[in-house]
This record gives C-alpha cells, structure tokens and sequence, in this order.
C-alpha cells in the first residue's frame, strides 16, 4: 500500500485533503501532516512516504527549502506542489528539484485524484525496473564465477573476443597474469573401454574428481594455477611462474607435477591420463600457442624427432614433452564443439571451412596428420553427443569411421567428410529438452561441484534458474540419468572418498567437509555408494 504525506501551513486544507482523498481506490494510506517545512522534513524523514504533497509559502522553513534538503538526503519518492501562488521563478526551482507536478490552489478532487494516479503510476514503473534490476544483478553474481570460468577457457584457447587481446584487458581476479610468466599443461584422459561405457552422470563425476584432484595436486608444487575443461576428454592447466625461475628448475617441477598427476589420477580414479607441457611464454596472450603445444606433445610420443624431452611414468601411455609449434587445432577445436553443441550447423561448416584454410597454407600437413585430425574431430563429436544424450556410434559403427578416415589425404577431403557429417548428424538428432535446458542442467552440475559442502536443495536452483522445481526435476533426470539429489549425494561421497584417501582427517572432519553433520547417516551413505565403510579406507 503507498503511504502518502501532505504538508501545508493551513489546517483546513490539510484536513479537506485527509477527507476528500479517495485513499481504497488508489490503494493508498495517510503517512502523516505537518504546518512547515522544518516538522515536515522530520516527519518524512521518520515515514519515509512514498507521495508528498506540500505548500511553498510556509512560517520558517519554506517548500522548496525542503525540497532541496530531501534531494540532497536522497529521498525517491514523488513531489506535488500544491501553492497558492503561480510564480515562473518557483516553478523554475521546482523542475530542477524533479517535483513530479506544480499546481495552483484551489484544486478539484478529480484533478488531484488523477495526478495522484500518475505519480503512483510511476513509483510502480520504478519499482518494476528497481526489481528487475535487481534481479538482473542477483543473477550475474550468481553468473559470476561462471562468468570467470568461461574468460579463462577463451583465454587459454585463444577464443578470447578481439577487445581483450588488443586492449590488454584482465578481470580482477586474473589481473596479476600480466605479471607472471605462464605455461600450459595439457592433460587428456584416455577413451578405453570402461571410460567409453561411463553414463554423462558418471562421466561429470569422473571429471569433477580430476579437477578436485590436478588443482589440489597443482597447488602443493605452484602458487599461482589455473584449471579449465577445454571439451571432449580434454582440460588444461595453467600454471603462472616468477619470471625469475631458472628453466633447469622449471622443467624438474613440471616433470614431477605431471608424474605425480598421473600416479594419483591412476590411484584414485583408476583413469589413465596423457599429459604435455607447451613452452613458457612470457605474455598472457601468448598462453594458446603453450596450449597447442602442450597438445601436440599429447600425440607425440611417437615422433622421437621432437623437440624437448620424452618421459613414461611407471609404465603408463602417459606422455610429458614440449610441442614443436606445429598447427594445433585446439581453438578450432573448441569453437567448433560449442556450435555441434548448440545445433548450430551453419557455424560449424563456417569455422571448419576457415580452419581448412589455414591447414593448407601449412607446410608438411601428412595424411596421417590428417587422419589423427579427424579421428580426434570424431571424438569431440561423439562426446558433444554423448551430453545431450545421444550415442554416435548408433548412426555409424566404428568399422566405416575407421575406413573413411584412412582415405583422408588431402585437407578439401578433410573439410567435406567434416561438414557431411555434422550436416547428417544436425538432421538426425533428437535433443532430450531445448537450448535453454540443457544450459539449466549444465548450471545445476556446475553448481552442485562448486557448493557440495552447503545445503543444496533443487528448490533453491529453481529459483535461480528461473523454472519450477517438479519441472527441474524432471528436466534433470531426462538429461542426467538421475534424481537431482541423487547426483549431488554421488558428488558428496566422491570427495568424501577423495579426502578418506588422503588420511590427513578423520570420518567426522570428512562428513562435515561434505556437507554431512550427522556421521552415522553420512557412513550410511557412504557404504550405500561404495560398499565399504569410511573407517575402512583410512585403515
């Protein structure tokens, strides 16, 4: 209900107005009275209404002497003046205090019930705006780390909009890389046959556990890291240096950082990770060409020519060497995952068609370059598939794949085995819910790895994703394979496993990390998903 105060030195208008203002119909109350300015402005001050309406020639402080107080004070509600008197220089003060209207005693009700009107009228224009303003600025802090994750992707393969290369643009967080070196480790999780059989609820699970695992690793051995998904079986990792580290110490921590990353990854996860380091580059808008060559190394174990070092951990496909600066498409490679992603088939075949140009301006492009091109292409596809529920190998068996890749010798050929598939592919496909929910669901799994420790419930991100919970709900099990709760349950012991592992905390400290006050029913639960008992892994 607005509340509406009126201020005149005349006890008859005051009253006149209190009686004749037809408070029901513009679902408005009395806020308070008062004879001058001084008492007025006091008055305000303690009502706070939403509507004043006040005289000018008033005993001791005046109208507009008000005015301007409240003003400077701040005050946002509506100011109708309602004077004896039509003087231009007054009305002339009382524009450039933003009185709403100025008018001349005497006044008819239906005049001033319909200016009333207009000014409430507006107050509930503003506060629709002032709502959704808020709204707005609620939603991009919550967006906000989101935000961040995406900027550190780009920059770290080379998507990043002209604006911020050019202008040196950093975000805050990040504005201390303009101050470090930076190399990229590139780190790939290898497809076998217990990977490839993973559900997308288990495959987000698996991922959550590594990056829980290379930041943790990555922290002991390097003060300043990043970490960012990149697409398919693919993250890197940042790690920003002191310039004034000696590269003979550099590689030694590197080689253990990424020795260590595979033995824990194997330990933990039972996953077999490929890793390899790109070169030091000195400006942070040089870290996509590290991150091309960390994942030409990937595939380089091969190729003994290479510059830099070879290293086999403990017997593993694990590869760590430096990249020699051959064309690495990991640019390419995202952008043209996000578009398969997002259905867009005219996009893909634009970023495939200007990739293909530039391969052919390279000099050595083999058939077996190649062919390793499109087999990795193969599987970004299958796993941009894979998320929204569909299995690639279901539209073609592997044994074509394979045969159509092997006649590859030539980029054109590249280019039109690439863009039919993805034309055939976009026709096929049946999406498990619009644009709008899978991008619900991929917050809600974000969301859920960031605040596993808080009190999560799918009401609560209904409400930040703008969509009712029963309908979530569902939205989430179509695309996941499971109940809301049971994935964020699933989540909780994954880490809770993960820090049993470490035996630097007991059962109790580990069940209130996850988010689990009551230890008996976190040990319940735990038992449910593992088949062992907490106590049993620290032992």
């Amino acid at each position: 209900m607005w509340r509406i105060a009126i201020i005149d030195d005349d006890r008859q208008v005051l009253q006149g107005m209190k009686l004749s203002i037809p408070w029901e119909e513009l679902n408005a109350e009395w806020a308070g009275e008062a004879l001058n300015g001084s008492d007025g402005l006091a008055m305000i001050r303690q009502t706070q209404p939403d509507v004043v309406i006040t005289d000018i020639y008033m005993p001791g402080m005046n109208g507009l002497e008000m005015i301007e107080q409240l003003r400077e004070q701040e005050y946002g509600g509506k100011i109708i003046i309602l004077s004896g008197y039509s003087d231009f220089e007054y009305a002339r003060q009382a524009l450039r205090l933003h009185v709403s209207d100025y008018l001349s005693k005497p006044i008819s009700m239906p005049t001033l019930k319909s200016i009333l009107e207009k000014a409430l009228r507006d107050l509930e224009e503003e506060e629709e705006r002032r709502v959704k303003q808020d709204e707005l600025e609620q939603k991009l802090m919550m967006y906000e780390p989101f935000v961040e994750k995406e900027w550190v992707k780009s920059a770290v393969a080379g998507t990043l909009a002209d604006s911020y290369r050019t202008g040196n643009l950093l975000p805050a967080p990040y504005r201390y890389w303009s101050e470090t070196h930076h190399v990229v480790m590139g780190i790939d999780i290898v497809r076998d046959v217990r990977v490839s059989q993973l559900s997308l609820s288990d495959w987000n699970l698996f991922r959550f556990a590594v990056s829980n695992i290379v930041n943790e690793v990555a922290h002991e051995a390097f003060a300043f890291v990043d970490y960012t998904e990149l697409h398919s079986t693919r993250t890197a990792l940042v790690i920003h240096l002191q310039p004034d580290l000696s590269e003979r110490q550099l590689q030694e921590q590197l080689i253990q950082l990424g020795v260590r990353l595979i033995d824990c990854i194997r330990s933990y996860l039972k996953l077999v990770i490929r890793i390899g380091i790109g070169r030091v580059q000195e400006e942070w808008k040089d870290i996509p060409d590290s991150t091309e060559e960390a994942f030409r190394a990937v595939e380089m174990k091969e190729n003994r020519a290479a510059e830099g070092y070879d290293l086999f951990a403990s017997g593993s496909e694990a590869r760590i060497g430096q990249g020699n600066g051959v064309l690495r498409p990991v640019k390419f490679y995202l952008e043209l995952a996000a578009a398969i992603k997002t259905s867009q088939e005219w996009q893909a075949e634009r970023i495939i068609s200007e990739f293909i140009e530039r391969l052919e301006k390279q000099e050595g492009i083999t058939p077996d370059y190649l062919q390793m091109l499109a087999g990795e292409l193969w599987g970004i596809f299958a796993y941009c598939l894979y998320e929204v529920g569909m299995v690639l190998d279901d539209l073609y068996p592997n044994e074509h794949i394979t045969k159509e890749i092997a006649g590859l010798a030539q980029p054109k050929q590249l280019e039109v085995w690439l863009t039919d598939k993805i034309a055939a592919i976009s026709s096929s496909r049946q999406w498990r819910g619009n644009s709008k929910h899978r991008q619900a669901v991929d917050f809600m799994i974000q969301y859920i790895h960031d605040h596993f420790a808080k009190d999560i419930t799918l009401g609560d991100l209904a409400d930040k994703v703008y969509i009712s919970r029963n309908y979530l709900s569902i939205i989430f099990k179509n695309m996941t394979g499971e109940s809301f709760n049971n994935y964020l349950t699933r989540v909780r012991i994954e880490k809770a496993k993960e820090l049993l592992l470490e035996k630097r905390m007991l059962v109790y400290e580990v069940a209130e990390k996850v988010g689990y006050k009551n230890v008996p029913y976190f040990s319940t639960l735990f038992k449910k998903f593992t088949g062992i008992n907490p106590t049993d892994v620290i032992k």
